[in-house]
């Protein structure tokens, strides 16, 4: 089949005229404010395209092992980072944050930008291809480390400790977001489409595989694994979900789930999504960061955390 452009990338906008401000004289360490963390190298690639404007490299501290790409969006100086590759989970990304510090020491805020693993249930109706922020909900702060405890008596499993929060000042701000989109509609299709035409060797890539490859199966029905998609999955296990109106991506605001191993198991993550009461999405980085560097976590979905998951929706 042939493959459609969602209708919003169809005709992209022209992108908006920049603001350069003053003179664009050379900046220093001190002018970067924002700290970007990827922890793939397909998610700094999309951070990269987001920026308004790259600038040049900067020396880096001799302790600091990161390598960065520096830009700016809007009157916003920005650094992004990206865990080494092959090297994920919390302990590398509370290492690369740490590094972040030591070399760019006015970072005022952190954002923890990605993919991550969908909790799709009876409540909340997540598809491939939504977004994901984390903020405080009654029981945990935005994030949780599920896999951090204690096996106490008869294998059962006590979970220890809470994380920080975000900021007041970003909270603050994803309130702003949330109500500027009550009010005009989301502006990611937009950004999407400047992105994109900003960058067209994306478009393979960074384009929704389609309605049609959103695959939610049952939890008890597990993939073959000898065969390398689903191509010969059964459709009648399939569960049968509303069609949506839009093909914009939704937006959710709650919990996310942190912790050093990837769930791939349908039974497994509505276990936990019936013990922590309200995640949304899995991940592996942002439980490493929350104590020493509190971030916004932003996950897009790209998996539903189960048997079925692979890397088309990714980009």
């Amino acid at each position: 089949m042939e493959h459609q452009q969602p209708h919003f990338l169809q005709n992209p906008p022209k992108r908006r005229k920049l603001d350069l401000g003053e003179s664009l004289r050379p900046l220093s360490h001190d002018d970067y404010t924002i700290g970007w963390v990827c922890a793939l190298a397909i998610e700094a690639a999309a951070a990269m395209a987001m920026l308004d404007q790259i600038h040049p490299a900067l020396p880096t501290h001799a302790r600091d092992s990161n390598s960065y790409t520096l830009g700016s969006i809007g009157r916003h100086n920005i650094v992004i980072a990206c865990l080494p590759a092959g090297i994920y989970g919390t302990t590398s990304a509370a290492t690369v944050a740490s590094n972040m510090f030591i070399s760019f020491g006015s970072i005022h805020h952190l954002v923890m930008v990605g993919i991550g693993g969908g909790v799709p249930s009876a409540s909340v109706d997540i598809w491939l291809g939504d977004v994901v922020v984390s903020i405080p909900t009654p029981c945990c702060e935005g994030v949780v480390q599920y896999d951090y405890g204690k096996a106490i008596r008869k294998g059962h499993f006590e979970r220890t400790g809470t994380l920080n929060k975000p900021s007041t000042a970003l909270l603050t701000a994803v309130n702003n977001v949330r109500a500027a989109d009550l009010r005009n509609g989301s502006q990611i299709p937009v950004l999407i489409s400047e992105m994109l035409a900003r960058n067209p060797q994306m478009v393979e890539t960074f384009t929704s595989p389609g309605s049609q490859r959103d695959l939610l199966f049952a939890s008890d029905y597990e993939h073959d694994p000898a065969e390398p998609t689903c191509e010969f999955c059964d459709r009648e296990k399939l569960l049968i979900r509303s069609t949506r109106s839009s093909d914009r991506p939704v937006v959710h605001y709650g919990l996310i789930a942190s912790g050093n191993q990837v769930i791939k198991h349908a039974q497994t993550r509505d276990l936990l999504a019936a013990e922590l009461n309200g995640i949304l999405c899995f991940e592996m980085e942002a439980a490493g960061l929350m104590d020493n560097f509190p971030c916004l976590v932003i996950r897009g979905v790209s998996d539903y955390s189960d048997s079925h998951k692979n890397k088309d929706w990714q980009g």
